[in-house]
């Protein structure tokens, strides 16, 4: 029988976060993958722990396959990030892809989230938010990145390092606009946790003239929605079903495209369109 690969959720700072049942998971396995040996070492230390590692991570996806031998073979492993869930904005992704469609039986061992944490006490809104991780790197995925993001309603949660902090802010302000709200989340669980609502413009101000120091999670508010189709008259309805009508379209086809890009329905349209 095959045996489990637990997806096992690590402090993000504070060790005291480490869970009850990540620490029995994690002395009960035969092994443990860990995005950074010398990291989940510290990790073991603290728990009075001694197990076989194995390192996995973005550039040594080769391990991928003697890990999945082994689960195979009847070993569990726990899958260890440096911080967080693992597989989440994380190369343990792909293991558990592998996993899966291997039919091996993967097993979450919930614990800290940095994004998670970070929107619970960012003061904006909860109800529906995007993951977007960090921002491409070069500059034409990162631009078209940032166009989605313009038209974006949800809650954003992005994570940036601190010395490209002030280049993310900037970008950001010229997509979203430099009074959008913002809150930026330092350091947290750590000694120097620090949780900031402001917006775009007064970030920038700050982080420009005291450089930014530790890890960031930023939660930016959502757009407003477009309330443009809104203000389309039926008569302006009417008019676009008109235009589709001289462009060669049904009078049926004209009155659908007029309904998607107007707040009416395509039979009331439709019966305009025909003096009804």
């Amino acid at each position: 029988m095959a045996g489990t690969l637990y997806i096992v959720a690590t402090p993000i700072g504070n060790l005291e976060d480490l869970t009850p049942r990540a620490a029995a998971t994690l002395g009960m396995v035969d092994f443990i993958a860990a995005e950074d040996t010398r990291v989940t070492l510290r990790l073991l230390n603290h728990l009075g722990l001694k197990k076989p590692m194995l390192s996995y991570y973005q550039h040594n996806f080769s391990k991928g396959d003697q890990i999945l031998r082994r689960l195979e073979e009847g070993e569990n492993c726990a899958l260890c990030s440096d911080a967080g869930m693992p597989a989440i904005s994380d190369p343990g992704e792909l293991l558990v892809k592998d996993a899966l469609a291997r039919g091996i039986t993967v097993c979450p061992i919930p614990g800290a989230s940095a994004c998670v944490s970070a929107l619970a006490v960012s003061g904006q809104d909860t109800a529906r938010w995007v993951f977007e991780g960090f921002l491409p790197i070069p500059k034409k995925p990162r631009r078209q990145r940032l166009e989605a993001l313009a038209r974006e309603e949800r809650t954003i949660i992005l994570y940036e390092a601190p010395h490209k902090l002030v280049n993310t802010l900037e970008d950001l302000a010229q997509a979203l606009g430099s009074d959008r709200s913002i809150t930026l989340c330092r350091e947290l669980t750590k000694l120097h946790e620090e949780i900031q609502k402001t917006t775009l413009a007064q970030a920038l101000d700050q982080y420009r003239e005291t450089p930014p120091r530790g890890e960031f999670v930023l939660v930016v508010a959502g757009g407003q929605p477009d309330t443009s189709q809104e203000e389309l008259t039926l008569e302006q309805a009417v008019a676009l079903a008109r235009e589709k009508m001289s462009q060669g379209e049904s009078p049926t086809a004209a009155a659908k495209a007029a309904a998607a890009a107007s707040p009416y329905s395509k039979g009331e349209i439709y019966r305009k369109l025909i003096g009804e």
